[in-house]
């Protein structure tokens, strides 16, 4: 009995399915360490995640363009990326709370370009940025 048919059906599967499957409970976890500056608040004003204002409000953030948040000032690299046009996925946010300056940089092309969001996340960035996706539907 010939195992091509097996093999090819678990090929079209293995394409089909996400890169890497992200963990929505561990990035609601992980998310503790950046509400010290976010919060996620929806827009009739429900709070998902109370947290801080010195960053800006996350809810929504999977879709939106790149510092677009109406009620908070963002810095001048950040808004430059977001002049652009650039709108947030999944891969762009955790790549940018790897490093935020090096993300701004590679960005811009700035090698001066500056960020008020100085934290790193260390590990499962993938997984913060699909909770946020998840809590913006």
């Amino acid at each position: 009995m010939s195992r091509l048919p097996l093999i090819a059906s678990l090929a079209v599967l293995v394409l089909a399915m996400p890169a890497l499957a992200q963990d929505v409970a561990e990035g609601e976890s992980e998310f503790r360490k950046c509400k010290a500056c976010h919060s996620i608040t929806a827009d009739d004003g429900t709070a998902i995640v109370k947290g801080g204002k010195v960053g800006p409000n996350l809810y929504g953030v999977i879709g939106r363009v790149v510092a677009s948040e109406p009620d908070f000032k963002y810095g001048e690299s950040i808004a430059a990326v977001g002049a652009t046009g650039l709108v947030w996925d999944e891969a762009e946010l955790a790549a940018y709370v790897t490093d935020p300056k090096a993300w701004l940089i590679g960005k811009t092309g700035d090698s001066a370009a500056k960020t008020k969001m100085t934290f790193k996340l260390a590990k499962h960035q993938a997984d913060v940025a699909a909770y946020l996706a998840s809590t913006g539907q």
